[in-house]
């Protein structure tokens, strides 16, 4: 069984950072970037399903500048077989991303595509589901754990009340939450690996894929700044605060 596995290139979550003085959006110059988290816990479990024997071969794909081979690499380093980047300068967004990567599946024909719930720079939450819909798979969001029987894939995902466990017909795509396992820590000698393992660069065209974005960012600013706290000397202060000026009661 293939598994695919998109990863997307953001800054790291450690990281401050600054809104670019023209509004235009974020200032990157030397901010360290990193593969997003819920991505890497979805690299991590789709090793694991290889080295359970259940997958067969595990592909990093990403899209993007350049740069973006370095967490294809990262990929590799974890222990997927291969990768592929397909290299763009446009500023993708969801829907130009899971085109790409439905156009990517008819190429490769994997059993499962497995990735992230959301990438932690946009929040969107949207690409595994548009996927899906665009191959026609079948889809389990929020997995906190996978199961892979046969043909079908047992998922365990949580909502709102708690949890429910899905049953899929492979082919299917599985987006992770938090809670679907640890990522391994990468060792030196699987970095070195990983510097051997094929990547391979392909192109929007090439997909036959327009990602011209359709949204426009009309201009980013930084939230505004919280007032510092004050402490009140009895209840009855804090009421009238509250009424007063926060005007919440």
């Amino acid at each position: 069984m293939k598994v695919v596995v998109p990863i997307k290139r953001v800054v790291n979550y450690n990281a401050k950072i600054r809104v670019k003085s023209d509004g235009t959006g974020v200032d990157l110059t030397n901010v360290k970037m990193s593969m997003n988290p819920f991505d890497e816990i979805a690299m991590e479990e789709a090793v694991r399903l290889k080295e359970a024997g259940v997958a067969t071969e595990v592909i990093a794909v990403s899209a993007g500048v350049p740069e973006c081979q370095e967490i294809l690499r990262t990929g590799l380093a974890i222990g997927a077989d291969r990768a592929i980047l397909i290299e763009t300068q446009e500023k993708l967004q969801p829907l130009e991303v899971a085109k790409l990567l439905n156009a990517l599946v008819n190429l490769e024909q994997p059993k499962l595509v497995i990735l992230g719930k959301q990438a932690i720079d946009d929040e969107s939450n949207q690409t595994g589901q548009m996927l899906a819909a665009l191959a026609g798979w079948s889809q389990a969001t929020f997995a906190s754990k996978v199961t892979i029987e046969g043909e079908y894939a047992s998922v365990v995902r949580e909502i709102d009340e708690g949890t429910e466990i899905l049953s899929l017909m492979l082919p299917a795509v599985v987006t992770t939450d938090l809670r679907l396992n640890e990522p391994r820590y990468i060792t030196l000698p699987n970095i070195i690996k990983s510097k051997k393992k094929s990547l391979e660069i392909l192109t929007p065209k090439i997909l036959g894929v327009n990602v011209v974005p359709r949204l426009k960012t009309l201009r980013v600013a930084e939230p505004a700044s919280r007032r510092a706290g004050v402490r009140v000397p009895d209840v009855a202060t804090l009421i009238n605060k509250l009424k007063s000026e926060a005007k919440v009661l």
